[in-house]
């Protein structure tokens, strides 16, 4: 069983243009600047609609796409719309969860070396060209092989972007429920914390479940869900499938709140009128 290095000290919030406790250079293989422009978002006004079965919200996963990669968090263009950022350790399943959501096979790049990956990778949704949500796949995190120091320097990285991202609404927290929350998931889960009481969505996903009997797979989702505080849990097997729409429908809700909240009650001497018509809108083991 391999050692996690201290868990790091949330720094205090600062704008995501240029968090003040982020690396002052990039390794070699970082881009040079960031892209010139953020994906175009939907328009705010999009007429709202009703929650989408399984296969909308599959087939709205389908549309990811590569968007930027950065090594430090000043490298990372604004966006406007929802971004889900997808979080655990080396190994956990990260990149093979990412991947069957999107029914993408190279989608999100998984390494020979678990903790060798130190980019914060950015995919963006939607239909048609129109972006309407962005998933970030950031580094993995507690792995052996990598030095404590590049371990330190990406963890402090990580909870910068968990504090001071802004368009950072919804975190994805990958377990592989035969270890359970370890000591640096659960300290991500309290620098979380403060975001969570102001409205940023959290889910513990545990992975691999395939490996677990339908009576360890239960103990461990009571467990978990105890350790969560609020947040969502659920189980989670890119072999069997196994939560894979169920997560797909939870992820569209994320980011597309707009439209998932309940419309005022028209007034009973009127009805209501008629909504305008929706416009028509790619392994770990």
């Amino acid at each position: 069983m391999t050692t996690d290095s201290p868990a790091p000290q949330a720094a205090a919030p600062a704008t995501p243009s240029a968090p003040a406790s982020a690396p002052a250079s990039a390794p070699a293989s970082a881009p040079a600047s960031a892209p010139a422009s953020a994906p175009a978002s939907a328009p705010a006004s999009a007429p709202a609609s009703a929650l989408p079965d399984a296969k909308t919200a599959m087939g709205w996963l389908h549309t990811a796409r590569f968007f930027t990669t950065a090594a430090q968090l000043h490298q990372l263009p604004p966006v406007e719309v929802p971004e889900i950022a997808f979080v655990g350790r080396s190994n956990a399943g990260k990149s093979t969860c990412i991947n069957t959501l999107t029914q993408q096979k190279q989608l999100a790049f998984a390494s020979k070396r678990p903790g060798r990956t130190q980019h914060i990778n950015l995919f963006a949704l939607g239909r048609q060209g129109v972006t309407d949500a962005v998933f970030a796949d950031l580094p993995g995190y507690g792995y052996a092989a990598v030095s404590r120091s590049d371990k330190q320097r990406w963890q402090q990285v990580m909870v910068n972007y968990l504090v001071s991202r802004a368009s950072l609404s919804g975190i994805v927290l990958l377990c592989d429920p035969r270890l359970g929350l370890t000591e640096l998931d659960e300290a991500l889960l309290e620098i979380m914390r403060p975001r969570v009481e102001q409205g940023l969505k959290f889910l513990v996903l545990l992975t691999k479940a395939d490996k677990l009997t339908r009576a360890e797979q239960a103990k461990v989702l009571s467990i978990t869900r105890l350790q969560a505080g609020g947040g969502e849990v659920r189980l989670f097997s890119a072999l069997k499938k196994q939560g894979v729409e169920d997560v797909a429908q939870l992820l569209w809700q994320w980011a597309h709140p707009a439209t998932t909240q309940d419309a005022p009650a028209a007034p009973a001497t009127s009805p209501a009128p008629a909504a305008p018509a929706p416009e028509p809108t790619e392994d770990d083991t």
